[in-house]
């Protein structure tokens, strides 16, 4: 099992699995905030390719926030995990303030990074996605972003990934046209387990990457 240096050095490694990408006008890089888009500058910029941004938020659990429920897009439509929801003896509409919420904070989100720019739906219309991010634990915020995708008409999505659960990437293998993903380690715990560096992206740092990508 690989443990990647960095986020930098995690997307230059993606890009040996894109290469057939390298400098096609129809393909848009998108990353998941905040290390997602790390990972997903290097691979636009070694491809020569767009990049932007496309944000979705877990929905915790009430008393636990860091346990994923689900994971709502910027449309308000959430990917639920009923199953852990019944487990807890929860309700959908007992979440219905968190949703409200996280998608406050997506479009938060999307003003402070993406500014006056294109909204992402005229964006991803017709065109080839690689979605990217630094990692994936249980697949739900990504399974959000790949549902936005589909909904907005992106003629193709390849999810492209260093590490990820072999939960998450079953789960994903089946929604998305291409998956990329460098390591499915047995063990999984937290995507921070496989990187020597792994500190926190600011708001700031996602700005300054995405000036320039674009």
């Amino acid at each position: 099992m690989k443990i990647f240096k960095d986020r930098q050095s995690a997307g230059k490694l993606l890009t040996k699995h894109l290469q057939e990408y390298k400098g096609t006008d129809n393909v848009v890089v998108l990353a998941i905030p905040r290390g997602g888009v790390v990972v997903a500058k290097e691979v636009a910029s070694d491809l020569n390719l767009a990049l932007d941004i496309i944000v979705t938020r877990k929905i915790g659990a009430p008393m636990q926030p860091e346990l994923a429920l689900g994971a709502v897009d910027a449309d308000g439509e959430v990917v639920w995990d009923e199953r852990m929801i019944n487990d807890l003896g929860l309700k959908i509409e007992d979440l219905a303030d968190t949703v409200k919420k996280e998608v406050e904070e997506i479009k938060r989100r999307e003003k402070e990074y993406r500014h006056e720019r294109p909204g992402l739906a005229k964006l991803i219309e017709g065109k080839e996605i690689i979605l990217v991010d630094d990692g994936i634990a249980t697949g739900a915020t990504t399974l959000a972003a790949v549902n936005y995708l589909k909904r907005h008409k992106a003629a193709k999505i390849v999810l492209a990934i260093p590490v990820a659960s072999q939960e998450a990437a079953n789960k994903l293998s089946e929604k998305v046209d291409q998956l990329i993903i460098l390591e499915t380690p047995e063990y999984f715990q937290a995507v921070g387990q496989f990187y020597e560096e792994f500190g926190e992206v600011t708001d700031e740092e996602v700005v300054e990457l995405l000036n320039h990508g674009r």
